[in-house]
């Protein structure tokens, strides 16, 4: 006599909220990218497509010449260079400023969690408090004291202000990733008759890099996007791309040349769009690794 053996039922992976789901993250995936497509499409048409106003439509005619406009000929002030000379500034600002941020976010991070003082935790907490005070505020004060140390308009101006204001939130990230490391560590450390520094740079800092990591991609993307602060304190001769992106769009000389706009502000927001495509995944190892424990 033979037995009849039933299989369990499958469900159906398709359910109700699956599809929900599904269709909120299309829904703003199109919301995000839709903009991105319409100025990719208009960045490689000749201006007489773009005169018939069809935004959606594939050009007839491709053309990399907006592109090459854009990077070598747009006109951001009074000169007609491109807007090459703001994305080498834009380095020139970016590399010491995320630097010394991090560096000094770090330290500060790590004498606050092992190196208690007297009023530490009140420092803190005024340190934190300049992080939610709006720029506008530090503005003018700033500008004094810049003048009044011949930084202001300079590059080493704008170095500095960034890494004042990128202190807050470093000191914040790294003071929770080592509140979240083992204190044995530098209890040992200490009974090996290590210093303050020694510590932080042969214990601490090997195993940071993931929050480093982390501190990296803010303040790369925060400074990179930056207008206020360097529009303000860099100077005519050191202005970042996005101040010289502004003055492409609004200049209000001669054909405004849609193709070529759209073509220089693809190139502004290209080195943001490539930190996440390439670090989203280490941004959330270093998040899941203490970037929000304390």
């Amino acid at each position: 006599m033979s037995s009849l053996t039933t299989s369990p039922k499958r469900r159906s992976d398709l359910t109700i909220g699956r599809i929900g789901l599904y269709a909120f993250l299309i829904s703003a995936a199109l919301f995000f990218l839709l903009p991105l497509f319409v100025m990719l499409l208009t960045s490689v048409k000749p201006m007489e497509e773009i005169r018939n106003g069809n935004l959606l439509a594939f050009p007839n005619v491709f053309t990399l010449q907006p592109w090459v406009k854009a990077w070598t000929q747009a006109c951001t002030g009074l000169k007609c260079e491109g807007i090459q000379v703001g994305f080498w500034n834009s380095w020139f600002i970016l590399i010491p400023s995320v630097i010394l941020s991090i560096a000094a976010g770090a330290l500060n991070g790590y004498a606050l969690s092992f190196w208690k003082i007297r009023g530490a935790e009140i420092l803190f907490a005024i340190l934190m408090l300049g992080a939610f005070v709006p720029y506008q505020v530090y503005i003018f004060p700033l500008v004094q004291i810049t003048s009044k140390l011949g930084l202001f308009n300079t590059l080493p101006g704008i170095v500095v202000v960034h890494t004042i204001f990128g202190l807050p939130v470093m000191t914040l990230l790294f003071r929770n990733f080592y509140v979240s490391v083992p204190r044995d560590l530098f209890s040992a450390a200490r009974v090996d008759g290590c210093g303050f520094l020694r510590i932080f740079w042969s214990v601490m800092l090997p195993m940071s890099t993931p929050i480093i990591v982390v501190a990296a991609i803010l303040q790369t993307t925060g400074i990179w996007n930056d207008f206020i602060l360097g529009l303000v304190f860099a100077g005519r001769e050191n202005w970042p791309m996005t101040v010289q992106l502004n003055n492409v769009i609004n200049s209000t000389q001669g054909e405004r040349e849609y193709n070529v706009q759209m073509a220089a502000t693809i190139l502004t927001a290209l080195v943001p769009m490539l930190v996440y495509f390439l670090s989203g995944r280490y941004f959330v190892r270093g998040i899941a690794a203490g970037a929000v424990k304390g």
